[in-house]
């Protein structure tokens, strides 16, 4: 399974926690708060602000909880924390590539926290631009199974994706991040069910993790990242079989 989409899905089919429910809805209020800061309170004209309410309402996050947010970033309500874009690159074991996105009131000790949980996990969190050059921003969907594929096609490359491929089942669609907003509303308009469907990095090879050792440390990584407090999101190059997805998952 390749990393920068089957990793929600690994995700998925672990389940959520309240407590990391709890995160996750901190997390959606932060990015909704920082967008708005950054580039106005209208969803109409900052894409930005417009993709984090819809993460927010993926999770579920209530309409108060989300209007709160926003007045954080309008100025309406006091927000004594500034809150900075960070972005951590590093590697795996394996040779994985890893690319972390987030948002931080205190660079330093996010920057020390990260770096420890690479190194628990084999990996070594690298310079800036060590990485990123691997990867490229794209609109990711990832429909539910049971699709007709040339039906999806029609409607996925008729709004503007670029590529369509099938794994397990399902249906990742990738487009060009100014495509976002309106192959989204195709695949509503069409009754298309979506898994998920965000803004990422999509990683322009892919290493394949074969050792079953490798795979535990990468997937480790990857999930003790996510769960810290002020990182956003986790792109990675990784590739791992379903067989030993299976077996690991049974182990």
């Amino acid at each position: 399974m390749s990393g920068h989409s089957h990793w929600a899905r690994i995700k998925r089919k672990k389940g959520a926690t309240d407590a990391k429910r709890g995160r996750l809805f901190s997390k959606c209020a932060r990015a909704i708060t920082v967008a708005a800061r950054m580039g106005g309170g209208d969803p109409n004209t900052n894409l930005t602000l417009r993709y984090a309410m819809d993460d927010a309402r993926a999770a579920n996050m209530t309409k108060e909880s989300i209007e709160r947010a926003l007045k954080k970033g309008t100025g309406e309500l006091a927000d004594e924390r500034p809150i900075a874009v960070v972005v951590y690159e590093g590697y795996a074991p394996g040779g994985v590539a890893v690319l972390a996105e987030g948002l931080t009131d205190n660079h330093n000790r996010t920057v020390g926290e990260i770096n420890m949980i690479f190194q628990k996990h084999g990996g070594s969190i690298g310079r800036p631009g060590c990485v990123a050059w691997m990867f490229s921003a794209k609109g990711i969907f990832v429909t539910g199974p049971g699709q007709d594929e040339e039906r999806l096609m029609d409607v996925a490359l008729a709004a503007g994706a670029e590529d369509l491929s099938e794994t397990d089942g399902a249906f990742e669609i990738v487009c060009p991040p100014e495509a976002f907003a309106r192959v989204k509303q195709a695949l509503e308009d069409a009754g298309v069910p979506l898994e998920s469907a965000q803004l990422g990095q999509v990683p322009q090879n892919y290493v394949a993790v074969t050792s079953a050792a490798d795979a535990r440390k990468v997937l480790g990584l990857m999930e003790s990242l996510e769960e810290h407090d002020d990182i956003q999101k986790v792109h990675a190059n990784f590739d791992i079989s379903a067989d030993l997805l299976e077996k690991l998952q049974n182990a």
